[in-house]
C-alpha cells in the first residue's frame, strides 16, 4: 500500500519527502500513520529499482530538499498495479481506498472498469466479521450489542458503496464498450 500511495501521488507532480509524506498520511493517516523509518526505505528500494528519481534542490530556509520524480518505469509500474491489484488491496477497505484514490491513472475505462467488477464480487460475497462455524452470522443473530453494531455498520457501509459502484460501472460501460 505505501508503495502504491508514494507511486501514485508522485505520478502526477514531483514533491519532496515531507510533502509525499503529508499526503500520504491525509489518506491513511488514522489507520495506518505512515513514519519515516518505513517510507524512507521504500523511497530507496524504488529509487534504487528504477521507479523514481531523486534530485536535490537548495531549500529556502532550511536544508536542502530532496525532490522525488516517477521514471517512465514508475509510471508504469503505478499502472500494472491498478490493473492487477492484490487480493488484499481489494478485500482490505483501507488497501482499496489507496488503489481508488490513483485509479484514474488507467486511462481505459475498461480497465477501470475490471478492478471495480472486482470489488463489487468481493463485496456481494457472503461474509462476516463473525462465524458459526463456516456459516457467516448476522448483525441480528448476535445478542451483543457490539458486535451486533459492527455488522450494522458494515452492512450500511457495504451497501452504500455498492450502489456506488453499480452507478460508476454503469457509467463507464458505454465507454467501455
Amino acid at each position: 500500500m505505501l508503495e502504491l500511495a508514494i507511486l501514485g501521488f508522485l505520478y502526477d507532480t514531483p514533491l519532496h519527502g515531507y510533502e509525499l509524506r503529508k499526503h500520504i498520511t491525509a489518506l491513511t493517516g488514522h489507520v495506518r500513520p505512515v513514519a519515516e523509518s518505513t517510507m524512507y526505505p521504500a523511497i530507496k528500494r524504488m529509487e534504487k529499482a528504477g521507479l523514481l528519481t531523486r534530485e536535490t534542490q537548495p531549500g529556502a530556509v532550511a536544508a536542502p530538499r530532496h525532490m522525488l520524480s516517477l521514471t517512465d518505469a514508475g509510471r508504469a509500474d503505478l499502472r500494472h498495479r491498478l490493473r492487477e491489484p492484490a487480493r488484499a488491496d481489494i478485500t482490505d477497505e483501507n488497501r482499496w481506498f489507496t488503489v481508488l484514490a490513483f485509479l484514474r491513472h488507467l486511462e481505459d475505462p475498461r480497465e477501470q472498469a475490471d478492478v471495480l467488477r472486482q470489488r463489487l464480487v468481493f463485496l456481494e460475497e457472503p461474509a462476516s466479521f463473525f462465524y458459526a462455524g463456516e456459516r457467516p452470522l448476522r448483525a441480528e443473530e448476535l445478542d451483543d450489542p457490539f458486535r451486533r453494531g459492527i455488522l450494522t455498520i458494515a452492512r450500511a457501509t457495504s451497501r452504500t458503496e455498492l450502489v456506488w459502484l453499480r452507478d460508476i460501472l454503469t457509467s463507464l460501460a458505454p465507454e467501455a464498450s
